[in-house]
């Protein structure tokens, strides 16, 4: 994890190919498995995967707590990088790019904040989530390359 201005980054090498990244990343039923933190689960209300798209859903803790999410697609390069921003809250945008490494694939997960004091209320939280949701994108993946 690196931590920038107002930014954390977060990557990870996964053994399949870039499109099987995008695609994880761009399917609302596979976005669902591993979008958010260990233990959490997903209702998507709108799901409309584009630039300009909404993406409404509700995050379900594992202690019953639901976290509402309001987001918009901004910008999605097949196989390459998918771009949201994430709009009630804490305001971020999550850049998503996916580097050819051969047969692998390495996946940046880049959250930056729009205000310094909500970035630093989130940041001990988001540290630890963004990499546990890393290792769900890796779950998923490896269920996709079988």
């Amino acid at each position: 994890m690196i931590i920038g201005e107002n930014e954390l980054i977060a990557s990870r090498e996964y053994d399949v190919p870039q499109e099987l990244v995008f695609r994880a990343w761009t399917t609302p039923d596979l976005l669902a498995k591993w979008w958010g933190p260990r233990g959490f689960k997903n209702t998507f209300h709108e799901c409309d995967i584009r630039p300009g798209g909404t993406w409404k859903f509700t995050m379900h803790g594992p202690d019953g707590v639901d976290y509402p999410n309001h987001n918009v697609f901004v910008e999605l390069v097949p196989a390459e990088r998918v771009v949201i921003d994430h709009l009630n809250v804490h305001e971020f945008r999550v850049t998503g790019t996916f580097e050819d490494l051969d047969s692998r694939t390495r996946v940046t997960f880049r959250q930056n904040f729009k205000k310094k004091e909500e970035f630093e209320k989130a940041k001990p939280i988001c540290i630890e989530a963004n990499e546990q949701q890393l290792d769900r994108l890796g779950k998923v993946l490896a269920e996709m390359a079988d």
